[in-house]
């Protein structure tokens, strides 16, 4: 982020609520008066309304187009993307200028001075509620950079949609009629919401009110209102009441483990957040470094994005380290430099793209470059000049020399012959589009490296979560020739990072969202999943790039994990019945399936199922439609996705069907023959949907043998 990737900035933010008395709000009004400091700043916010559950609505400035405001919001879900008609933003640092963003119904209106701007429909508003804080300088608190640089003059929040007469009939610095529900009027000297809808308000960095304005350098400076002290709250959208430190350290170590362990949902052998809550949460730093893996993970705290680092000799079993790269670490890779030492290649949050070498072998301690950031200096004129974004890089050395893709809409390429640089621009990464996908689709948390005879180029679109392209590295540009999704109904299998081991093995982790909105673990004082490590295989033979030709399967050591092992063979499955598994059961399982579809449309295996079918998981091979699928639509009589996540994958003629399932009580992960992989969270409410069954629909089918084992938990809690 996205990694977020989303991928970024967690600031102090707290919870907050938004009236003592009043109900959850939809449409609204923001308002701000600003002076830019400079128009080609990218993405802050003149003020930001988030929902506690890391949703937010904000008045944004240049994230998509340079110079043009924008209504900001999560993962874009209700901003308009093609900006090409909107005027670009003249004002100077010298000149007050009034933007007001109307949210009403399924539409959303943009002002400038009490003008129209901009209008678009929308699907829907979002809600916000006793959990809401604001924000000013950053768009939100999980930004992955981007902050306002100028002046805040007076910002306001209004509970309803005012009209074109009403927003030019304001005035900063004046109360109006209707009352703004939250109002910070900084011509009284000081930082606060005067109207008490947020009693608390921190500034940060070098923010500071003077000469009756909030005043941002665009570097780090924001502000945060919320409920609480917010000096003692941890990350973004903390729930009322939980503090960073108890009375008791030994007693809250201990609640917190056995509350950890009673939660039916925490996986047990997919690496979990060892505590709180991660957004984002993902991998970044993935190495093999003497005979140990090492995986760094982002999380927040009152330092801002940190990252975390455990090792393992099987990719299962993690020993956490002390936390070594602290206060606005987002994503990143790490490779080893010219001197044989690890290297971190990762964006800091309000500088740019920047370097850190580890100082030790058990990559603990890490001295960021004072030559950081890394980004190239531009001149106006120059062709590179504001073409790329600092942010999400991926770096490696090709041919003596440091080079270092930078992430973003328009990824483009830097190189170095040495990490403090000098640092020039390459141009474009890409050297064209692949049929299908943009060429300007979103690339972050980057990752590229060379897979069998081809380069692989491994990232996310925000929009469409994790995937890949294969093609060639050639006159320092990638020419892509073949594009494929690894997740597809939505975006929840997110930000991916890989390392390559002593045995040559490439492998790679995701991030596994919880639900749509991050809501479920948030709830539970926990959120933060990876996926299974994936080996990554180019198929041998392929005579072309096309569907299939990337192999994908765990990487072995998970066997190590197995044990009361059951085994049936030779069990015919009927069109349109199921035969129940009496010795296969349970919420911790490895299944491997070797079927023979023959007529069968469908055919699979049911999961978590419940004695009555109320609560039941489906994964299976589709012949109809071609495609390993996942249907979560009956996983759960509570919350959850309920939808049918689906990946491209064809049997050839005469080729059985080998489906192996992993379940780790909310968590299923699907490999079909080695050649497509998919995953969903569930989260059954039943104790007895342990349940697993074989089917077929629209045909007959035979399964040749299905085992099953029990999965030994590798997480500690």
């Amino acid at each position: 982020m996205h990694r977020l990737k989303m991928c970024s900035v967690i600031l102090l933010a707290t919870a907050a609520t938004l009236s003592l008395a009043e109900e959850p709000i939809r449409e609204k009004t923001l308002v701000a008066w600003v002076s830019p400091a400079e128009l080609t700043q990218r993405g802050g916010s003149a003020l930001t309304l988030e929902n506690g559950d890391d949703h937010f609505d904000a008045i944004v400035l240049g994230e998509l187009a340079p110079g043009k405001w924008m209504p900001g919001s999560n993962f874009y879900d209700r901003t308009h993307k093609d900006q090409s008609a909107w005027p670009a933003e003249t004002a100077d640092a010298k000149t007050v200028v009034q933007i007001a963003i109307v949210y009403k119904g399924k539409e959303i209106s943009i002002f400038r001075d009490g003008k129209p701007y901009a209008a678009y429909p929308i699907g829907q508003l979002q809600e916000f509620g006793s959990a809401s804080f604001a924000v000013i300088g950053v768009r939100h608190v999980a930004a992955g950079g981007g902050w306002f640089s100028g002046a805040i003059h007076d910002a306001r929040i209004y509970r309803g949609a005012l009209s074109a007469e009403q927003i030019s009939a304001l005035k900063a610095g004046q109360l109006s009629d209707p009352k703004p529900l939250a109002w910070w009027n900084f011509s009284s000297g000081k930082a606060e919401d005067v109207m008490g809808a947020f009693p608390q308000t921190k500034l940060f960095g070098k923010a500071k009110v003077a000469d009756g304005k909030l005043q941002l350098d665009g570097a780090g400076s924001y502000l945060v209102s919320g409920k609480g002290e917010l000096a003692t709250w941890k990350g973004a959208g903390a729930p009322a009441g939980v503090a960073v430190v108890g009375g008791d350290p030994v007693a809250d170590a201990r609640a917190l483990r056995e509350k950890l362990l009673a939660d039916p949902h925490r996986p047990g052998y997919h690496f979990v957040i060892p505590e709180d809550y991660a957004m984002p949460f993902d991998p970044n730093g993935a190495i093999y470094w003497k005979g140990r893996y090492h995986l760094f993970y982002i999380f927040q705290d009152r330092r801002g994005h940190n990252w975390g680092h455990a090792s393992s000799t099987d990719m299962f079993h993690w020993r956490h380290h002390p936390t070594g790269l602290t206060a606005g670490m987002f994503s990143g890779n790490c490779f080893i430099n010219k001197d044989g030492v690890p290297t971190m290649c990762y964006h800091q949050v309000g500088q740019g793209n920047a370097m850190a070498v580890a100082l030790d072998d058990e990559l603990n301690e890490w001295k960021k470059l004072d030559s950081n950031p890394i980004t190239p200096k531009t001149q106006p004129g120059d062709p590179h000049h504001n073409k790329y974004r600092s942010w999400d890089p991926y770096a490696w050395i090709e041919d003596g020399s440091y080079y270092a893709i930078f992430g973003g809409n328009k990824p483009g390429v830097a190189k170095a012959p040495k990490l403090e640089g000098e640092w020039t621009y390459v141009g474009d990464l890409m050297a064209g589009p692949v049929e299908g996908v943009s060429i300007n689709e979103d690339v972050s948390c980057a990752d590229f490296f060379k897979l069998g005879d081809k380069r692989m180029l491994l990232c996310i679109s925000h929009k469409l979560g994790c995937r890949y392209y294969l093609g060639e590295w050639k006159n320092e540009q990638f020419h892509p020739t073949f594009h494929e999704k690894m997740s597809w109904v939505d975006n929840s299998y997110f930000a991916p990072e890989s390392l390559l081991d002593d045995k040559g093995r490439r492998i790679m982790w995701a991030w596994l969202f919880d639900e749509p909105g991050f809501k479920m673990h948030r709830r539970n004082g926990w959120s933060g999943t990876m996926s299974l490590p994936r080996q990554l295989l180019l198929g041998e033979g392929s005579a072309g790039l096309r569907a299939g030709s990337l192999h994908m399967r765990p990487v072995d050591e998970i066997k190590d994990l197995r044990y009361d092992e059951q085994t049936t063979e030779n069990v015919t499955l009927d069109a349109d019945k199921e035969v129940r598994m009496e010795k296969i059961a349970g919420n911790s399982l490895e299944l491997l399936i070797e079927i023979e579809p023959q007529g069968a449309k469908q055919c699979g295996v049911k999961i978590c199922c419940s004695p009555d079918g109320a609560e039941q998981t489906l994964v299976y091979y589709d012949a109809t439609d071609q495609k390993l699928k996942i249907d979560v639509t009956k996983a759960s009589l509570s919350e959850g996705p309920k939808n049918i996540e689906a990946g491209p994958f064809a049997l050839k003629d005469g080729e059985s069907l080998s489906l192996r399932v992993f379940i780790d009580k909310s968590v299923v992960e699907a490999f079909a023959n080695e050649r497509q992989a998919a995953m969903r969270r569930i989260y059954p409410t039943r104790a007895d949907s342990t349940g697993v069954a074989l089917f077929a629909k629209g045909g007959a089918a035979k399964v040749r043998s299905v085992k099953g084992w029990k999965m030994a938990p590798s997480n500690s809690y």
